[in-house]
């Protein structure tokens, strides 16, 4: 991956800024489908490919879930997962809904494992804030909002670092995770909403963009 775990953790503190719009990529369920077809033939290029167009998102998937220093390693099992079970794939043209289901259900075979068992249900939602240390410095500040967005509902946390951490706009977002644009829009809006309050901002003034989409 280009940016490591502490790269993309930095970047939190920007996104309470202004966060750069990324251009929307056109439609990519076909050409999502053609390169499927061709890793299932054996082209590791082309599954090269859909490792640049879907790690940020499985990145992000797993960083909602897994403490940062386990995320680098636990995206590339997914993708080996992936490659091992393309022949499983029913809708080609699906591809990145289904793998963000085999991040979700990684991140959570990774805590069943590694969890003493009176900790299987605890969820990051339930933990405190502030473990991120001192607001001081960037890291800091940028540990403490990821602190903050891990402890959100898990659909919000989820939908926030993907915009935040990884830079994904919510159509992008939408495309690459199979979620509908609605969703992702409400998730962003009320996600942000409880980010701000959690952090001690006015809920109501302007901080991160509003729409992100």
């Amino acid at each position: 991956m280009a940016l490591t775990s502490g790269d993309r953790v930095d970047s939190l503190a920007a996104g309470l800024g202004a966060s750069p719009v990324r251009e929307q990529a056109a439609s990519e369920a076909s050409e999502d489908a053609m390169l499927v077809d061709a890793a299932r033939h054996g082209d590791r290029a082309a599954f090269g490919r859909l490792y640049e167009r879907y790690a940020r998102m499985v990145h992000g998937v797993l960083l909602a879930k897994v403490q940062p220093g386990e995320v680098d390693d636990l995206v590339q099992d997914v993708f080996m997962m992936a490659l091992r079970r393309l022949s499983t794939l029913r809708e080609a043209g699906s591809f990145g809904a289904w793998l963000a289901v085999i991040a979700r259900n990684r991140a959570n075979d990774y805590h069943r494992r590694s969890l003493p068992k009176d900790q299987l249900g605890d969820d990051p939602s339930d933990q405190d804030i502030g473990s991120g240390g001192s607001t001081g410095d960037p890291e800091g500040q940028a540990a403490t909002i990821l602190d903050a967005v891990r402890s959100l509902p898990a659909a919000y946390r989820e939908t926030l670092i993907l915009r935040l951490a990884e830079g994904m706009t919510g159509p992008e977002i939408a495309a690459r995770t199979g979620m509908t644009h609605g969703s992702v829009r409400v998730n962003l809006h009320r996600g942000m909403q409880q980010l701000r309050a959690k952090l001690g901002s006015n809920p109501d003034s302007d901080g991160p963009q509003q729409e992100m989409v």
